[in-house]
């Protein structure tokens, strides 16, 4: 095909893509909006834009389904727009704070995260939910919420409505934990450098970390931010064991092995290449902050294109094992992170 061929058939899937792409930058921005109108009202987000934009595209879902001129723009964003903001979280991921928290205490985050996982995914089971769906619920609960089940889902072909599914309720459990955990210090009567541990290994995102190690003062809150950093780089080990996994199942009949480039997704290389890149320091400082901004916005992109495809009957009635999965999922985190500050003597 000449290159003049290749430049319009480009040409005429973008205006194809257009309407869609549209669409779903009007929703994340309302968005942005509500978030802001949130933080201004209460004095905090309780809901981030990652969980807006899934709620405000499945309101939309719920009073008008998109026809077909909408539909490939909705399908690139959600797949595509998806897979790149996974690559650039890659360069969010910083293996120095692995140094910081030393050889002991390194092994038993990985062990948190790894019992967790098959703890909650077991349970998920159990209580009948969908194969992909608990382990959505499993790893966003064991690693870091909603970039985990975002991260996740392409790798393991996750449906729209059990990502759409997943992160709600995480989301709800994540505002709970926040405003809980800080009662449990006294009554457990923990260290600072306890508490951050815990607070490290229970909560989802870094921001709620600072949210819920703040009342206990600033060692809490650099040990705790330490400890969800070290965690946080277990999505990378996680994401391309998945991968492995799922695309082995897929293949396990075939004679000879598949080519790398089929065996791991093209945005888990490169994630694993920005995150090596950043381990370097080869990253500039300087491009540190935009690029966790853009993985940010192009994932809140991703979540309304989610939202847009979620029929809310069908969330609805997945909603009792759900929410029955990701509260035994979370007490059982919570359990295995008192067993490890214990075991390991934290003062």
């Amino acid at each position: 095909m000449s290159a003049r061929a290749l430049v319009i058939a480009a040409a005429a899937g973008v205006r194809r893509a257009l309407p869609g792409i549209l669409l779903c930058i009007g929703i994340t921005l309302a968005a942005h909006v509500a978030e802001a109108f949130e933080s201004r009202l209460f004095g905090r987000a309780w809901l981030e834009t990652l969980v807006l934009a899934i709620l405000i595209g499945a309101a939309i879902r719920t009073a008008w389904t998109p026809g077909p001129p909408w539909r490939p723009g909705i399908h690139f964003s959600a797949k595509t727009v998806l897979e790149i903001a996974v690559v650039l979280l890659g360069a969010s991921l910083s293996p120095r704070a692995l140094a910081a928290a030393g050889p002991e205490l390194l092994i038993g985050i990985a062990c948190v995260v790894v019992l967790a996982i098959l703890a909650s995914y077991g349970m998920g089971r159990a209580l009948g939910l969908p194969p992909r769906l608990a382990v959505l619920v499993a790893c966003g609960n064991s690693i870091c919420g909603n970039s985990a089940i975002a991260a996740v889902a392409p790798v393991i072909g996750a449906k729209p409505r059990h990502v759409a599914t997943s992160i709600a309720f995480t989301a709800v459990l994540g505002v709970v934990v926040v405003l809980g955990l800080p009662l449990l210090a006294p009554a457990l009567k923990f260290s600072p450098t306890q508490y951050g541990v815990l607070a490290g290994l229970t909560v989802y995102a870094v921001p709620q970390v600072l949210a819920a190690t703040a009342p206990l003062g600033a060692l809490a809150v650099q040990v705790g931010t330490v400890v969800k950093l070290v965690r946080v780089l277990m999505l990378g080990p996680v994401v391309l064991a998945l991968s492995l996994s799922a695309r082995g199942r897929r293949r396990a009949g075939e004679i000879s092995g598949p080519r790398l480039r089929r065996l791991i997704p093209w945005f888990i290389l490169g994630f694993l290449a920005l995150a090596g890149l950043r381990s370097l320091d080869l990253v500039p400082h300087s491009m540190l902050a935009p690029l966790a901004a853009a993985a940010s916005l192009l994932t809140s992109l991703s979540m309304a294109a989610l939202g847009l495809g979620v029929d809310v009957r069908a969330v609805a009635r997945a909603g009792v094992p759900v929410t029955g999965a990701v509260t035994l999922s979370l007490l059982v985190l919570l359990a295995i992170s008192l067993g490890l500050i214990w075991f390991l003597g934290v003062s």
